[in-house]
């Protein structure tokens, strides 16, 4: 019976009897321990690759986990930071400077506003007080009313002044854009009144479409550095300045024509 007994436990390994009742037990544990845990996982859930236990497989194990180690498994790519960017050599072009003297724009906008600030001074004295051979007040309000217009004294006053300030805050380079625009309403008047006469001089418009041109140009360049409006918002193309000065001359323009005429 013990015989019988013993086999039976031997055989079927789940009786607590026999010879191999604790040990074969144990023995059995312990494959099945290595066989499903450490062939194929260690203690964390981690596959392992080699089915002959612990005491192969450590080296083995730390050598592959050393050499997967600089993986990312985490399914996280990181996201480079690119708010301050590294400097780069088109940083250094992109630096702006203060304006200076160039020696060049400056000196060219500072001759021209002499040029026609000085021409414009000139005909205004004529006009206004009939200096340098002008008709003066009187002679330019005969000279209106000839044209056809009406009010023309008011008229003869008006143009005069506008001649003459205009004419001295382009040399002072003072109120730059307005100062253009009043001698170009005024350029553009004698034009609309002499453009029959055909374009060259003496009867044509020649030099009044050069006067013209000449303050479009200080009305969008603005006066330079060398200038009573340094620093101002119109000093330096004075886009919005020259935009609203050109509208006020059209407009006084237009009134000289169509109102007073």
């Amino acid at each position: 019976m013990a015989t019988h007994d013993d086999r039976s436990g031997a055989s079927g390994g789940y009786s607590g009897s026999g010879s191999y009742p604790t040990g074969g037990a144990h023995h059995f544990d312990d494959g099945t321990r290595s066989f499903g845990r450490d062939a194929y996982s260690d203690a964390h859930g981690n596959p392992r690759g080699n089915p002959h236990g612990n005491a192969y497989d450590d080296p083995y194990d730390t050598a592959r986990d050393k050499d997967t180690r600089g993986f990312d498994t985490t399914g996280y790519t990181p996201v480079v930071d690119d708010a301050d960017p590294e400097p780069t050599h088109y940083d250094d072009e992109d630096e702006r400077t203060p304006f200076g003297w160039s020696g060049s724009a400056d000196l060219g906008l500072f001759v021209l506003r002499l040029a026609l600030g000085g021409a414009f001074v000139v005909h205004g004295l004529q006009k206004v007080f009939g200096l340098l051979g002008g008709p003066g007040i009187d002679g330019f309000e005969r000279y209106l009313q000839a044209a056809g217009f009406r009010e023309a004294r008011i008229l003869a006053w008006v143009t005069g002044v506008t001649e003459l300030a205009g004419g001295g805050l382009l040399v002072l380079g003072l109120f730059t854009p307005l100062a253009a625009a009043g001698v170009l309403g005024v350029m553009a008047n004698v034009i609309a009144l002499k453009f029959r006469g055909g374009f060259f001089a003496p009867n044509g418009v020649e030099l009044e479409v050069a006067y013209a041109a000449m303050a479009f140009g200080l009305l969008f360049a603005g006066p330079g550095r060398v200038a009573l409006d340094r620093g101002r918002g119109w000093f330096r193309h004075p886009l919005t300045a020259g935009f609203l000065c050109l509208l006020l001359a059209a407009g006084a323009t237009t009134a000289t024509l169509y109102v007073f005429r």
